[in-house]
């Protein structure tokens, strides 16, 4: 026979335990004369197989059941499939932390989260210690601080001889300029990468143009492009974040970022820059939408990874009505803006590819393109046309 403190030592529990036990109806000592519990072999086995029981994932409920009764497999099946969830979760982590190590690839994380939270993911990364360019590239193109270096050096490998770094077109551009109601005077071009749009809007408008870009080789080109063609003296150039630029409220009566505002998400890049125009100044934007209710799967899953903000046009129009915008005019961008763009990639990344068999820049590059090949016309470029409400 033992005493509680020598059952606790026998079975590795404390004497508190032991008592909680008794309360519940686990333990039942025999209380002697002089006030001592007393306690056999019996209830020595009968711990034991309470520590069993528990180390399944029982609770303690459930381990009187089964001590007292006959088992339960729903009981069972149920704190099986727990156990279960739990280990995923918990492979999941040790994937996570071995991934931050080094030790794997953190582009599925990186994905996530900057779905769910992105200006946080991004707050986070520069706090990892990437400039605002880099978090920025991160975030779009590699995804994976592990591998961000040689992603970007891969990336800029392919991109660096294009004229073009996305779908656009000089008749788009100008038939957007064209549906303003009067032409603009100090133009701001953001996000403006080689320049495109900057040199039509200075061979077509008298105005001042402001370029701006935090790619410093990109407006390096176009710089000495708008030499060239004797387009220098109205613009100037600055390598500048688009989330913080350098200009006084009401400086400009027209912003051209085309395409960029996906970087930002457009309603921040909306609410962001609308301070920067004059009253009912202009503002002119493309946007990546959907063109149908009913995309294909495929093409739904890639975006989604790629650009999870991705609307329909009317979800977009309602967004910047409530941003404070007239919708003057909107319309989709040719097929022949995607095919400029995407037949030159195609061709550089054959050129490349051989002395590149591993990059994951590539192969991300060759499924945006099956992408496009595949299911353009689910989807396009929205040019928008917006005026600044009061």
């Amino acid at each position: 026979m033992y005493r509680i403190s020598e059952l606790a030592e026998k079975v590795g529990l404390s004497r508190s335990t032991l008592l909680y036990y008794e309360k519940l109806g686990l333990l039942q000592g025999v209380r002697q004369t002089n006030g001592y519990r007393l306690y056999s072999d019996k209830d020595v086995q009968r711990l034991r197989l309470l520590q069993q029981l528990q180390a399944g994932g029982l609770t303690l409920k459930e381990c009187k059941s089964f001590l007292d009764s006959k088992v339960q497999r729903t009981v069972l099946e149920k704190r099986l499939q727990q156990l279960d969830e739990d280990i995923a979760k918990k492979q999941q982590a040790r994937a996570l932390l071995a991934a931050m190590l080094g030790e794997g690839s953190l582009r599925l994380w990186h994905q996530q989260t900057d779905k769910f939270a992105p200006d946080a993911h991004l707050e986070w990364l520069k706090q990892q210690g990437f400039n605002e360019q880099q978090a920025l590239h991160l975030k779009w193109l590699s995804k994976d601080m592990n591998a961000h270096e040689k992603y970007m050096a891969d990336f800029m490998t392919v991109f660096q001889r294009l004229e073009r770094w996305g779908p656009s077109s000089d008749a788009d551009t100008l038939k957007a300029l064209a549906t303003l109601p009067t032409i603009p005077t100090k133009i701001i071009d953001i996000g403006c990468g080689k320049g495109f749009s900057t040199r039509l809007l200075a061979k077509h408008t008298q105005a001042e143009i402001v370029a701006v870009d935090n790619e410093q080789s990109a407006l390096d080109e176009l710089g000495e492009r708008l030499t060239e063609q004797g387009l220098d003296t109205r613009v100037s150039l600055s390598c500048a974040s688009m989330t913080n630029l350098p200009f006084a409220p009401k400086s400009f009566d027209c912003i051209w970022p085309e395409a960029a505002a996906y970087i930002m998400g457009v309603e921040q890049a909306l609410a962001q820059w609308r301070k920067l125009l004059t009253d009912s100044g202009f503002i002119v934007i493309s946007d990546l939408v959907w063109l149908t209710d009913n995309p294909s799967q495929e093409a739904v899953a890639f975006w989604e990874g790629e650009y999870p903000d991705m609307q329909t046009i009317e979800k977009r129009l309602s967004q910047m009505r409530q941003a404070g915008f007239e919708v003057i005019d909107h319309f989709t961008l040719r097929e022949q803006a995607w095919h400029d763009y995407y037949q030159p990639l195609k061709a550089r990344v054959a050129e490349v590819k051989a002395s590149m068999p591993n990059s994951n820049a590539i192969a991300d590059i060759e499924r945006e393109i099956a992408i496009y090949e595949r299911y353009l016309g689910e989807f396009g470029y929205q040019m928008f046309v917006l005026r600044k409400g009061a």
